[in-house]
């Protein structure tokens, strides 16, 4: 599944496939699907301007490295997370990963039909 948003004014692909839990796992030493949900919390934000409570309850590095993540799935060319985020003056993680829910969830569904 593959994506493409505008971030700061450029475009960006995102991709999932199912090699990337396994690209998470060897960049960041965590798993993937644990990590993801640590995002849970996410859903309970329904405001772009989410308050310090609500932040406070969140790993935000977990967002910025399954945006990472997706994004050089996508572009194997990428360089490494942080270099990466430098590239962007602004990177709306309150706007992207909403935009990114169904690549991350097309990587835990499965594909038996009922």
């Amino acid at each position: 599944m593959e994506k493409t948003i505008n971030i700061d004014g450029r475009k960006v692909t995102f991709q999932s496939t199912g090699a990337t839990p396994l690209r998470y796992k060897k960049q960041f030493g965590q798993d993937f699907f644990t990590d993801l949900m640590k995002m849970q919390g996410l859903s309970k934000i329904k405001s772009k301007n989410p308050t310090y409570e609500q932040i406070k309850q969140l790993d935000m590095e977990v967002f910025y490295n399954v945006a990472w993540v997706l994004a050089k799935t996508a572009d194997s060319s990428i360089p490494e997370p942080m270099d990466w985020l430098d590239t962007f003056e602004v990177f709306p993680l309150m706007e992207i990963m909403p935009e990114l829910q169904d690549l991350m969830l097309s990587s835990m569904q499965t594909s038996k039909k009922k």
